[in-house]
């Protein structure tokens, strides 16, 4: 049975998505790009446009299931606030429609998408787009790193299946 599982990359000013769909056997892509917010809005304004941008996508694409980064801020507290503050506004939006949603650490991404925790971004990249069979690595940066996100969750929920038919 094959499943559509809709990748998040949260932010403020941008946040990427990506959509594949994925069965027993393969990962496939569906769709990506971002949802772009403008830094002269306020805050209020900004999380609102996520939350219809996001429903929008959700009303388009159907997933069975969202993944979503976890968000890993070793510096800039301001920054990770406000990042934290989109990334509530994606898991209410999901959540208002029933949606279950997963989340992945940075680490875990890395290390699902290289065997690496450690790989760069270009690493990442190019992963994405080898997994995905894409003629090119996605654009923006953020949208890639969605897709990432939404691969790691297809091959959690694949090794989880097979451990239940263990």
């Amino acid at each position: 049975m094959s499943q559509i599982i809709l990748g998040l990359d949260p932010g403020t000013a941008t946040i990427g998505y990506g959509v594949i769909v994925a069965d027993k056997a393969d990962v496939k892509h569906i769709a990506h790009g971002c949802i772009i917010t403008s830094k002269t809005e306020t805050m209020p304004t900004r999380l609102n446009q996520i939350a219809k941008e996001l429903r929008i996508l959700l009303r388009k694409f159907q997933p069975d299931l969202v993944a979503i980064e976890q968000l890993y801020f070793a510096k800039n507290v301001t920054t990770a606030m406000t990042v934290a503050q989109a990334r509530g506004v994606l898991i209410q939006t999901v959540a208002n429609l029933n949606i279950p949603v997963e989340h992945y650490t940075p680490l875990q991404v890395k290390q699902a998408l290289t065997g690496y925790g450690k790989a760069d971004k270009t690493q990442m990249q190019k992963m994405v787009k080898a997994l995905l069979g894409l003629a090119d690595i996605p654009k923006p940066d953020d949208a890639a790193d969605a897709l990432a996100v939404a691969v790691t969750c297809a091959a959690s929920s694949k090794l989880a299946s097979l451990s239940k038919e263990l």
